[in-house]
């Protein structure tokens, strides 16, 4: 089963949302290195972790990562069902393989393959 296993929230003004969040919820904030890329922790129990990170087009969303086993399958999957590729097949050093999509709707969505030797 392929499960969502982070959120993004992708905002015009990122530092101003970390602090809005971290505020409201009393989430742990943590930037990722030199990035500008806010990992939150939202606490223990059920649920998922996420980031805050600016948006790339200017325009405010909430990204969901669902993981998979293989990128490239289901990159293929996606485009057969009518979807897109919108930022190619990225390495995350130590963590795996990141690729955002879209549905024939435009709904955005990324998938990440855990592979700790990607680089």
């Amino acid at each position: 089963m392929n499960r969502p296993v982070h959120f993004e929230f992708n905002a015009a003004d990122a530092e101003a949302s970390v602090d809005f969040f971290a505020s409201v919820f009393d989430w742990t904030v943590q930037r990722w290195g030199d990035e500008k890329y806010w990992l939150l922790s939202t606490g223990d129990g059920i649920g998922i972790d996420g980031a805050i990170m600016p948006s790339r087009d200017g325009q405010p969303r909430t990204v969901n990562i669902v993981e998979v086993d293989s990128i490239d399958a289901h990159q293929e999957r996606v485009i057969a069902a009518g979807g897109k590729v919108i930022v190619d097949k990225t390495a995350m050093p130590g963590l795996g393989w990141l690729v955002y999509c879209a549905d024939p709707a435009g709904l955005i969505f990324g998938m990440m393959e855990s592979d700790e030797s990607a680089a």
